[in-house]
């Protein structure tokens, strides 16, 4: 019996751990696979509630509710080019701040450190940012997408911290060859650095793409600068309303016909559709991801 329990060790661990992981890929992927089968099931069915895995009723309604207008298609566009541009723009930029505060020969590293770190914790607030907006000319202007966030503090202590563990002596080489600061983090640090750019990179697309309050305080008169993300809110908005004055006229029976689409169905619809654009590209980034987090949150 003793000479067996060392090889039944491992059976039993590995025994166990697929079931730890199998009922965690089923808690996590569950609520995903219950808002794509409401989304797919039509709205007056929805309301009895009971739909887990597969739709009850089929039906496209929930997501012909979503495209019938013809603004949403100009607001993925737009979307697009914010989630893009922003992007890009904002993770050259806090690269750029974190090669220079990552620097030991830079005398004000620690002092614009600590600056930067300070905007992480204290902040004057919404008014303030409002009017600090109208100041800089941005309100109704498709660049107030871009500029408000054009550094991170978070994303700069991230980058700066890989930075750290790069070999000194890669840099001092390339000035030893006569590259200046510039050629060095362009040519030497960037290339170096893809796992946690790539994982900045999709910290700053989920954002700009999930982002809808800026364009209701500053953009919302604009219906050309409107984003997808505020036209879904829009659209979730006004089916409530309806589905509300639908039910005071009609009475709350859950089996009348009271609407072809309900708030909770076209509120699948519209997840699925703010996620799927997501989806499709967090696959090309995963392999850094997880090895960017790790190799940025580490210091020697």
């Amino acid at each position: 019996m003793r000479r067996s329990t060392p090889q039944l060790e491992p059976v039993v661990f590995h025994t166990l751990n697929t079931l730890a992981m199998l009922m965690l890929a089923v808690v996590t992927l569950y609520p995903f696979l219950n808002t794509l089968a409401v989304s797919f099931n039509a709205g007056n069915d929805t309301i009895r509630g009971g739909i887990y895995l597969w739709p009850r009723v089929w039906s496209l309604q929930n997501y012909k509710a979503v495209f019938v207008s013809g603004t949403i298609y100009n607001a993925f566009w737009v979307s697009v080019a914010r989630t893009v541009i922003a992007t890009v723009i904002s993770l050259f930029l806090t690269s750029m701040l974190a090669y220079t505060v990552s620097r030991r020969e830079y005398v004000f590293r620690k002092p614009i450190t600590i600056i930067v770190v300070l905007t992480m914790y204290f902040n004057a607030g919404l008014i303030p940012y409002y009017f600090l907006i109208k100041d800089l000319n941005l309100l109704n202007k498709f660049l107030v997408y871009i500029i408000p966030g054009l550094i991170s503090a978070f994303n700069m202590i991230v980058i700066r911290t890989y930075m750290q563990q790069l070999p000194d002596g890669l840099i001092e080489s390339a000035k030893i060859d006569g590259a200046g600061d510039f050629r060095t983090f362009l040519y030497i640090v960037l290339p170096l650095c893809q796992p946690v750019l790539a994982t900045v990179a999709l910290f700053i697309a989920v954002g700009q793409w999930n982002s809808w309050f800026d364009t209701f305080l500053f953009a919302s008169s604009k219906q050309h600068l409107s984003t997808l993300q505020y036209e879904l809110m829009k659209l979730l908005s006004s089916t409530m309303v309806q589905s509300t004055s639908a039910a005071a006229m009609y009475g709350a029976d859950p089996s009348a016909k009271l609407t072809q689409v309900t708030p909770v169905s076209i509120r699948a619809a519209i997840t699925i559709v703010a996620s799927v654009p997501i989806l499709l590209v967090y696959p090309f980034l995963q392999k850094y991801f997880v090895h960017g987090l790790q190799l940025g949150s580490m210091k020697d």
